[in-house]
């Protein structure tokens, strides 16, 4: 290893911001807990060093642990906790409409390369994927969960495209391994790209409006993204609903968009 992976890097940063409560707020709408987040991250970390090889394939292949099938049980479980089918359809499309923008700047944008995984003229792909990554996906998903499925499934799904691009050109000799070397890079920094980008706009136009837009919301999303202190307070309040009734609907309007 020429050096220490820039992934791992941005984990282990992430991780502290998590043990000292900094990143307390986005993965509340997450619906991840600290410990939850927390042995997440550890077991992208330490996946990240297992491949999984693939008997029986044409051209030698390997699915990354860590860089791959943490990231895609991670993108269930936060489909699972999607507030509509609406946000389920917003995030599926943000990995489609993510892996086609990155799989069209790799093979018509780059140029002087002999496969799609290679690197711009001036610039190495690993810097370049994952803002166009979090950038589109968020645009897409507009929400924390759907931009994070839409970065990490989309660039996934580019790396599974080079895998195909390996055996049209009959690469025998490669070995190729999804979600791993620099693509596990690209994956970690789109997904945590894409949730600071989301949380950033999110937080400026809920300042903005002067809060989260609840009026017409369904019920199953509002109760996605309500806040910790929100819900206790309501739980205090049930004993006396006629003394709160006007404080807590002021506070229930205080949700995400």
């Amino acid at each position: 290893m020429d050096r220490f992976p820039l992934g791992l890097i941005v984990l282990i940063v992430v991780s502290l911001l998590i043990f000292f409560g900094v990143a307390q707020r986005a993965l509340d709408r997450m619906r991840l807990s600290d410990k939850g987040a927390l042995a997440v991250i550890l077991a992208i970390i330490v996946g990240s060093f297992i491949d999984i090889p693939i008997p029986g394939m044409r051209v030698p292949l390997e699915i990354n642990l860590g860089g791959a099938l943490v990231p895609v049980a991670l993108a269930i479980y936060l489909l699972a906790k999607a507030g509509t089918g609406k946000e389920v359809t917003r995030a599926l499309l943000s990995s489609l409409v993510t892996f086609g923008v990155i799989w069209f700047l790799s093979t018509r944008v780059m140029t002087g390369i002999t496969e799609p995984a290679g690197g711009l003229n001036f610039i190495d792909a690993l810097y370049v994927f994952p803002i166009v990554a979090a950038i589109i996906a968020y645009v897409a998903g507009r929400s924390r969960r759907s931009a994070f499925i839409g970065a990490t499934l989309g660039v996934i799904l580019w790396d599974v495209a080079n895998y195909i691009y390996f055996l049209q050109n009959n690469a025998t000799n490669a070995v190729k391994s999804i979600g791993g070397a620099g693509a596990f890079d690209t994956i970690v920094i789109s997904g945590i790209l894409a949730v600071l980008l989301a949380d950033l706009i999110g937080e400026t136009r809920e300042r903005l409006q002067g809060g989260p837009v609840s009026e017409g919301k369904p019920d199953a999303l509002l109760a996605g993204l309500r806040k910790p202190e929100f819900d206790q307070k309501v739980s205090k309040k049930t004993e006396e609903p006629d003394k709160h009734a006007s404080e807590t609907r002021k506070e229930g309007d205080r949700l995400e968009d």
